[in-house]
């Protein structure tokens, strides 16, 4: 059984379930990882049932607490922290459980022998840590990379439309999660999602879209896209407008354009540019 460091209240009875955690922080470019997340815990067949302990995993000073303060009486203070939720799905189907947290700041090991032990517990199948991050790409691309810890996941990987990763560099907890599931016999995938950097504070709801239908191929999940999509032509929309109303990004997106038809490798991800022209979108419309 977990140790401390995870706070249980119900362990739930599941059939083959697979393991997705979304985080907040470093790699949670236009909230698509903690968008999926969210996405997920928000049917109604999904119940919360544990959460990370805080104080162990948690620097306040870097993630600081929620609070809210009405008439000068503190009404609710909510740490930083993940929970857990669960779902059984239907017969025949993998039931899910879903971590929504915070990328921990503190024991980094601590937190995968944790959640590994957790997921042994629960008979987890499958283990998908989920990221995205800031690319060279346009908003009109569903472009997500990943790596598998074995062929027969790389093979569905790449039939899924999904490109192996090339890369060095920082890493994120989801790296932990795969290196130490991996010594433990679990399969396991992390997928990451590239996202326009020339845009700024709304959701990738097109993204989202894209990443719950290839979830639900790879995973062996039930996951309905339709309402991502609309919310995605709803928001493209307006990008559209902007980008025609704005010279220096519509330069940005022609040039992207251009690039990609001088024989660019297609869709391969290309470093980002720094100090390019961006659509900060919560200066024109409020997220979804």
């Amino acid at each position: 059984m977990s140790g401390p460091s995870i706070v249980i209240d119900t362990l739930p009875r599941l059939s083959k379930p697979v393991f997705i955690a979304g985080f907040d922080g470093w790699g949670n470019a236009m909230d698509v990882s903690s968008g999926m997340a969210d996405y997920l815990i928000r049917t109604p067949r999904m119940t919360a049932f544990a959460r990370l302990d805080a104080d162990r995993f948690y620097r306040y000073d870097g993630a600081r607490p929620r609070v809210h303060i009405a008439r000068g009486t503190l009404k609710q203070y909510t740490p930083p922290g993940g929970v857990f939720y669960a779902a059984e799905t239907a017969e025949g189907k993998h039931d899910v459980v879903v971590l929504r947290a915070h990328e921990p700041s503190l024991r980094w090991a601590e937190f995968a022998d944790a959640v590994l032990s957790l997921c042994a517990d629960l008979g987890v199948t499958l283990i998908v840590t989920l990221g995205s991050m800031y690319d060279s790409v346009l908003h009109t691309e569903r472009l997500i990379s990943g790596i598998a810890s074995d062929d027969d996941l790389f093979g569905r990987l790449a039939a899924a439309d999904i490109m192996p990763i090339d890369y060095q560099g920082p890493g994120a907890v989801h790296t932990v999660l795969q290196a130490e599931g991996q010594k433990r016999g679990f399969r396991c995938v992390s997928l990451w999602c590239h996202c326009p950097f020339y845009l700024e504070n709304t959701v990738h709801y097109g993204l989202l879209a894209s990443l719950a239908e290839r979830l639900s191929g790879l995973a062996g999940l039930d996951l309905p896209a339709d309402a991502l999509h609309e919310g995605w032509r709803e928001v493209e929309a307006r990008i559209e407008a902007l980008i025609q109303e704005d010279p220096e990004v519509q330069a940005v997106v022609e040039n992207l354009k251009e690039t990609e038809g001088k024989g660019a490798p297609p869709r391969r991800p290309r470093p980002a540019p720094s100090g390019e022209k961006v659509i900060n979108l919560s200066d024109f419309m409020e997220p979804k």
